[in-house]
């Protein structure tokens, strides 16, 4: 049994779901009953981090790569993101919990931009907790554009060497308003970020699962927050200065 201390919880979790089509190939099905029940993962994590009391939880649900992937498996996602949105967006109100999202959101397709506006709009008064998705979205291509908006700016404003600096450059990232994550998680046993919030992850505590995405649990959430909760965050700092503060 797994014990959580409320005083040491991250205050931001952000989670690669990672494992839907292996979790099809195992069970013997197609990848689209894959990202099905998968979906049911997420309901479960985000119930879960509100019950906890969790400020902000960011899901990678769909990445600038994923583009690439074939136009069958694309339009059922949509589809699926369009029905999740429809479903929650109840619960997500009557829970207090505020829907964001980053990425370039003009590249999904109508039907689902529809959603996203709707639910963000009925959301956007809410302050139980923060969900954050992550769609259409790439870490370098985020900083790219960062510094793409920031020349944009440089043309109508004083912006020199001088004036840039981290938290600088952090203002204009997608998530700007939103603190770094303090715990990562991927499941599926693979151990890389696939270009996922590549500047906000500098000092994130990592934590990886060899739980395929479909099959993770409550139980599993709670695993890995207690193991963050055993760790201690340096911040480049040495223990003893940690314990000065």
């Amino acid at each position: 049994m797994h014990r959580i201390t409320r005083e040491k919880l991250p205050h931001h979790i952000a989670v690669i779901m990672d494992g839907n089509g292996r979790w099809a190939k195992k069970n013997l099905l197609n990848r689209i009953m894959g990202h099905k029940k998968g979906a049911e993962s997420v309901h479960l994590v985000v119930k879960t981090c509100r019950e906890l009391g969790i400020q902000y939880l960011t899901l990678y649900a769909f990445s600038i790569e994923n583009w690439q992937r074939p136009k069958n498996e694309i339009r059922a996602l949509s589809s699926l993101l369009e029905e999740y949105l429809r479903l929650e967006l109840q619960e997500m109100k009557e829970t207090g919990i505020k829907l964001i999202t980053i990425g370039d959101t003009d590249r999904l397709p109508k039907t689902v931009r529809d959603a996203l506006s709707d639910a963000i709009e009925e959301t956007s008064e809410n302050s139980g907790m923060v969900l954050n998705l992550a769609l259409s979205y790439g870490g370098r291509d985020e900083i790219v554009d960062a510094v793409k908006r920031i020349l944009r700016d440089s043309k109508s404003t004083d912006i020199d060497e001088n004036t840039i600096t981290k938290d600088f450059f952090s203002n204009y990232l997608h998530t700007a308003n939103i603190p770094d994550p303090d715990l990562l998680i991927r499941t599926s046993g693979e151990y890389r970020l696939s270009n996922f919030l590549l500047w906000q992850l500098a000092y994130t505590e990592l934590y990886f699962i060899d739980v395929l995405w479909p099959d993770f649990s409550r139980d599993d959430l709670i695993k890995a927050i207690t193991d963050y909760q055993q760790r201690e965050r340096r911040f480049g700092l040495i223990s003893d200065q940690l314990s000065e503060n």
